[in-house]
């Protein structure tokens, strides 16, 4: 077998590694964990880095060795000799420069370009850990501290002019402290990352970019003030997403307030014995039950004599989001209804084991089976302490269907009636039918849709009226909430601006620091998002 020339070598690593073709290769050599090229400049003159003037003195040479793009999956290590030029003017604080080769070699650089570039590439898709495991598969040995450095290096990305900004915050600790993001709307892409969500600083960077006209944002307080004092005549656009997310919240406050009107009336299919009540474990009334009852007689008293939130919230020792939520309550029954009517694994089952008791089967293991064979994935002791109370009796009242949740019947009123099914359909009508505050609440949410699907923004004071005058007090709430932003509301009810692009960028940015999970420092992941396709 023949093997091929130096020349053949060469011509066979330009063909793999086109980016060497100004160099001349020398030789080619296929060590054990390596490929080696050597290699030369072979450019006559060169041209002064500090003053520009060609010249062709050599001062000297010297090799450099720089690592290179993998080939098929072995990494290449190009051991290139370079000169040292004099530099021909006399009056150039440069007396001496080496020579570098375009697309080969830069200054002080290990690497080459080619190698650095897919490198940054690999840490702004994968960062660290991730990064160095993919380019260690691809030949290209490099630790992750090193792919940091390679992005903290990357230049600095100015953002450019922008007529439409979307404004939203994205949270760098979870409930701890938060930044905000700005994002071009006409190009949905990221152009800066601020360090919190101040209105002072939105406001400053607003100032230093006097070209913004349009600033699409949510309804946060905050960002409508900085808006408001770094740009002034730009017009402001509460975002619809925000809006229906708003509505569906106070809609959700509502139907929770009238879960009573979502239970179905009992029909039992025997009365001999009354349905049976199933005790705690000691026999007793729940204890969460007596302390939430307890809470809500003393918060309401002290609420009543002119107390306010903190005062109550330091003699109770009790949470302020708390104490406010047992002071805003319209009764008792509205704080316990999640915990009273909460819906259990085992409520669809409880016709069937009822149902199968009364025609003789008591036995929990071949219940348990039975159920099990319907979908039933819950435990058998489950299945027993259901019927516990059902021993000694003949017959006992077949277990109501469980009430529908709440959310459910929330989705039902703000989907479009179009898209239910007749099942769904049927259970809303008749549970509107049974509470008419729950009808007009259904009415209000179905106007306001029209309203903000056809950009029917001027109807807005109209619809604001009509709900805080019977849409029941949540929904009331959220209406005349409206009247402060107003502005606002109005222009994101008729305009097509949307935030829509902006909730996608910050779903972008979870997912950026969930990759650098210890190590997602601030500088570090607005470099990330910013160079991020």
């Amino acid at each position: 077998m023949q093997h091929p020339s130096a020349g053949e070598e060469a011509c066979c690593c330009r063909l793999f590694l086109p980016h060497l073709q100004d160099v001349l290769i020398e030789n080619i050599e296929d060590r054990a964990d390596h490929v080696l090229v050597t290699a030369r400049a072979c450019m006559i003159n060169a041209l002064c880095p500090g003053c520009g003037v060609l010249t062709g003195k050599v001062h000297g040479h010297y090799q450099r060795r720089l690592h290179d793009l993998a080939t098929y999956g072995r990494p290449v290590l190009i051991n290139l000799r370079v000169r040292r030029f004099r530099c021909a003017n006399l009056g150039c604080e440069r007396r001496t420069f080496v020579e570098q080769v375009p697309r080969v070699s830069a200054r002080h650089a290990r690497r080459t370009p080619a190698l650095r570039r897919m490198l940054e590439q690999i840490a702004l898709a994968l960062a660290g850990r991730a990064g160095s495991r993919l380019a260690q598969a691809l030949g290209l040995h490099v630790s992750r501290s090193t792919l940091i450095r390679l992005l903290r290096a990357l230049p600095q990305i100015e953002a450019g002019p922008v007529t439409v900004l979307g404004v939203d915050d994205f949270a760098k600790k979870r409930g701890n402290s938060y930044g905000t993001v700005l994002v071009d709307m006409h190009t949905h892409r990221p152009i800066d990352l601020l360090d919190d969500r101040k209105a002072d600083t939105l406001a400053a960077w607003l100032k230093a970019h006097p070209e913004v006209e349009v600033i699409c944002r949510d309804r946060a307080g905050g960002y409508a003030d900085g808006a408001r004092t770094g740009a002034p005549t730009a017009v402001q656009v509460a975002d619809r997403w925000h809006l229906w997310q708003n509505l569906a919240e106070a809609l959700d406050k509502t139907v929770r307030a009238h879960r009573a009107c979502l239970r179905e009336e009992s029909r039992p299919e025997t009365t001999t014995a009354p349905q049976p009540q199933i005790p705690d474990q000691k026999g007793e009334e729940s204890p969460m039950i007596v302390r939430m009852t307890e809470r809500y007689a003393q918060v309401q008293a002290l609420h009543a004599s002119g107390a306010s939130l903190n005062s109550i919230s330091r003699e109770l020792g009790l949470a302020f989001r708390t104490v406010r939520r047992f002071a805003t309550a319209t009764s008792l029954e509205e704080l316990l209804a999640p915990t009273l009517d909460r819906v259990a694994m085992l409520d669809p089952f409880k016709p069937y084991l009822t149902r199968r008791w009364n025609d003789g089967c008591t036995d929990s293991t071949q219940l348990h089976h039975e159920i099990k064979a319907q979908g039933w994935t819950g435990s058998l002791r489950t299945v027993q302490r259901y019927l516990r109370p059902f021993r000694g009796q003949l017959q006992v009242s077949i277990a109501p269907s469980p009430p529908t949740k709440p959310r459910h019947v929330v989705g039902w009123i703000m989907s479009h009636p179009d898209h239910l099914d007749q099942q769904d359909t049927a259970r809303l009508a008749e549970i509107l039918t049974r509470c008419p505050e729950l009808q007009a609440a259904a009415g209000h949410v179905r106007d306001f849709a029209v309203m903000m699907t056809q950009r029917q923004g001027h109807r807005l004071d109209d619809w604001i009226t009509a709900t805080a005058a019977d849409g029941g007090p949540h929904l009331a709430s959220f209406a005349t909430g409206l009247r402060s932003d107003h502005a606002a509301v109005t222009a994101g009810l008729t305009l097509s601006h949307s935030s829509g692009a902006v909730e996608g960028i910050v779903n972008k940015i979870k997912f950026l620091k969930r990759q650098m999970f210890g190590r997602a420092s601030f500088d570090l992941l607005r470099i990330r998002v910013l160079n991020y396709h």
